[in-house]
């Protein structure tokens, strides 16, 4: 490898703009980061937070310029590590990853030893496709089950039922038999969400926006998995019955949460945090063993999209604007 192509995003200088470009580049192997295993990529994904990465002011990214894509999968053709050997299969996602150092969208990068996953059964394509939305998906439906939360308990509601998170959730949940009822403003995505398993399809929560919301409400939900935050967090929380639960990954809809303590000591309702960004290396590895066998998405071809790593800008941009469905993989490895 004398030198490959990468994304790289770039901050203008001037600071009255904060403009961010985001263009490929030829770099060479004196530019990848520290690590212990060197990996050609093979597929990437475009997630919410790949999106901030390449907005004024988004938030995730502190210093550029930087390679965007928090999902790799990919081969080792390179380390110096015992755990892995050249030509494994493997993933990586979450800690700094193409926020505080070089991500995905890039032919080569390397990486910590304890920040990579072998495949396993799992494709390179199909890792990319369940990647960190997947995965969180993932980890919201075994926090809902670790809870007690079971199948005869009543509706589970999805919002951002259309998003990444919320398309797995769905499959996963409607595999583990609970009625689940998608919420989101796409109408038209109705049938689609239907055919991952959901048994109802609503419109966005709360139904009336305008309306002032009320520190409890009429009993709706057994649980939920709220990818969305807001407004819409704080009515699913004043919705759900005595000891429910509501796993919370989500901030499309704002990360302010105007709620009260009534839901909480009134109904013993919990909120579950999920966070794959600092998860550890042994309980990441072992969720992701089960996502290649009990847990493995089902509807994965209807969910995923494929994109060339020099066309991804087009779907960053509809992701930001919040007019993607699924998820989309990158195809890093023949994609520029």
């Amino acid at each position: 490898m004398d030198s490959f192509q990468a994304l790289v995003a770039r901050q203008d200088g001037d600071t009255s703009t904060d403009a961010i470009t985001l263009a490929v580049e030829t770099r060479r192997p004196a530019d990848l980061p520290p690590g212990d295993v060197t990996i050609r990529v093979l597929y990437s994904s475009v997630n919410y937070k790949d999106a901030l990465a390449v907005t004024p002011r988004g938030g995730v990214v502190r210093n550029y310029p930087i390679v965007p894509g928090i999902d790799i999968t990919g081969e080792v053709v390179e380390s110096q590590s015992d755990e892995f050997a050249v030509g494994d299969l493997v993933l990586a996602h979450g800690y700094d990853i193409g926020t505080g150092r070089d991500g995905g969208y890039a032919e080569y990068t390397r990486l910590p030893a304890d920040y990579v996953v072998a495949l396993g059964s799992i494709s390179p394509r199909d890792g990319a496709a369940i990647g960190t939305a997947g995965f969180t998906a993932a980890m919201s439906v075994q926090a809902l089950v670790e809870r007690g939360i079971e199948p005869g308990d009543g509706p589970i509601v999805v919002t951002g039922a259309t998003g990444g998170v919320g398309s797995v959730s769905i499959d996963l949940l409607a595999a583990a038999g609970y009625q689940v009822v998608a919420s989101t403003g796409k109408p038209e995505a109705a049938d689609h969400l239907k055919a991952l398993g959901a048994a109802e399809v609503i419109g966005r929560l709360p139904a009336d926006p305008d309306a002032k919301p009320r520190p409890l409400g009429k009993t709706r939900w057994a649980g939920a998995v709220d990818c969305v935050g807001g407004a819409t967090l704080a009515d699913v929380l004043s919705t759900i019955e005595y000891g429910g639960a509501v796993a919370a990954s989500g901030l499309t809809g704002g990360p302010a949460l105007h709620t009260t303590v009534m839901p909480f000591i009134l109904r013993g309702v919990a909120l579950l945090g999920m966070d794959s960004v600092l998860m550890p290396i042994g309980p990441r590895r072992e969720l992701w063993t089960q996502l290649g066998s009990s847990l493995a998405p089902r509807h994965l071809d209807e969910i995923a999209n494929d994109v060339d790593a020099k066309d991804v800008v087009e779907v960053i941009d509809a992701v930001r604007a919040g007019k993607y469905s699924g998820r989309a993989v990158v195809r890093v490895a023949g994609g520029f």
